[in-house]
C-alpha cells in the first residue's frame, strides 16, 4: 500500500497540473448498483453515488491539492473536495487517454509522448478524469480496492474518512513528545503495529516501520511500554528521516506504485530491512541476517542480530 511518502509525492505532481484546470466529464467501470452490498456505499463504485458524483464535479475547477495521511484531497471551486484513498495497488496518471473499444477500457493515447505511462503496471484505469486542457487524470488500480468520494470542503477534515487520524509525523507541530505521547496510547502494544496504526500516527505502514526500527535497533514486537526513554529520541529522528528519504527518492515502487507520469521511485534500492529477508545486515559492524516474521497480520523484516529484544526487569 502506498504510504506517506508514495502519497505526498503523488499530490507535489497534482499541485503542478491540476490547480486551476477544470473537469469537464468523470468516466468509470467501477459503479455497479446492488443493494446487498454497502461497504462502498458513498464512492463511484456505487452506480447512484457515481452518478450524482458525476454531476457535481463536472464544471468545477481545482483551487488546491493536499495529503492527509494516506489520502489524497483535491478541493475544488465549488465548496467540495475529491477525496481519493490509493488503498493497496493504487496510483494517479497524468497524461492524454482514449477510450480502446477493444480493451473496454481507456488507454494512452498514440499522441502521448510520455513512454512511462505505457509501463505495464499503469494499465488498470478505473476512473479517468477528463481535464479543460484535453489532457486527463486517470486512477490506476490493479486490484479495484482504491476508493474515490465526494465531501463537503468545510467538514472532510470531520468525517469518518479523516476525523480519526494521527498527527503527521512531518509537521513542525510534531515533537519527539508528541511522538512519544501517541506512542504510549498503546502500551502494551507491539512497536511495529503502533507505528502503522493510522489513529496514532498518521501515514506510516509496513516499508517504512521496518526501516524506521531497522535505524533505531528495536525489535519489531517490542512492547511500547517496555522501551527505554533513550529510545524515542532515536524514534523520533529515524521517523522524520527515513520519510524524509522516501520522498527525496520519489516513493517506494517495490510493488504497483507509480508517480503521476507514470515512473517508479527509487526508494526500494535504499531498504536495509523491508523485503531483504536471508540478506546480510547492511549496518557497519554488525554481522547479522535480515529474518522474516508475521506481526499481527503483516509481516516484518529486521536484523536478527541488532535487534534483539530488550531485557526487561
Amino acid at each position: 500500500m502506498p504510504e506517506l511518502p508514495e502519497v505526498q509525492t503523488t499530490v507535489t505532481g497534482l499541485k503542478k497540473v491540476l490547480v486551476k484546470r477544470t473537469i469537464t466529464d468523470v468516466w468509470t467501470d467501477l459503479a455497479i448498483k446492488d443493494q446487498k452490498v454497502t461497504h462502498f456505499k458513498e464512492t463511484v463504485k456505487d452506480l447512484d453515488f457515481f452518478t450524482s458524483f458525476k454531476k457535481e464535479v463536472m464544471g468545477a475547477k481545482v483551487i488546491s491539492v493536499e495529503r492527509r495521511a494516506k489520502n489524497i484531497l483535491i478541493n475544488l471551486d465549488t465548496g467540495k473536495t475529491i477525496l481519493i484513498h490509493l488503498k493497496m495497488t493504487g496510483h494517479l496518471l497524468y497524461g492524454t487517454y482514449e477510450y480502446g473499444k477493444r480493451e473496454n477500457t481507456w488507454i494512452v493515447s498514440a499522441q502521448e509522448k510520455n513512454t512511462a505511462l505505457r509501463d505495464p503496471f499503469n494499465r488498470f484505469i478505473h476512473v479517468v478524469f477528463t481535464l479543460d486542457n484535453g489532457k486527463h487524470l486517470a486512477f490506476c488500480d490493479a486490484r479495484k480496492f482504491g476508493k474515490v468520494t465526494l465531501l463537503p470542503t468545510a467538514l472532510a477534515h470531520k468525517t469518518s474518512h479523516l476525523e480519526n487520524i494521527g498527527p503527521e509525523p512531518l509537521d513542525d507541530t510534531f515533537t519527539k513528545e508528541v511522538m512519544t505521547e501517541r506512542l504510549l496510547k498503546k502500551p502494551s502494544g507491539k512497536i511495529k503495529q503502533v507505528l502503522m496504526d493510522q489513529s496514532i500516527i498518521a501515514g506510516i505502514g509496513n516499508i517504512y516501520s521496518d526501516e524506521i526500527l531497522w535505524l533505531v535497533g528495536l525489535h519489531p514486537e517490542e512492547r511500547t511500554k517496555n522501551i527505554p526513554q533513550k529510545y524515542f529520541s532515536l524514534i523520533y529522528k529515524a521517523m522524520r528521516e527515513v520519510l524524509s528519504k522516501g520522498i527525496d527518492f520519489g516513493g517506494d515502487s517495490t510493488s504497483d506504485y507509480r508517480n503521476i507520469h507514470g515512473e517508479a521511485g527509487a526508494f526500494q534500492h535504499a531498504h536495509n530491512a523491508y523485503r531483504r529477508t536471508g540478506k546480510s545486515c547492511g549496518k557497519r559492524g554488525c554481522t547479522g541476517t535480515i529474518g522474516r516474521i508475521m506481526v499481527g497480520s503483516r509481516s516484518a523484516h529486521y536484523c536478527t542480530s541488532h535487534q534483539k529484544r530488550l531485557e526487561v526487569y
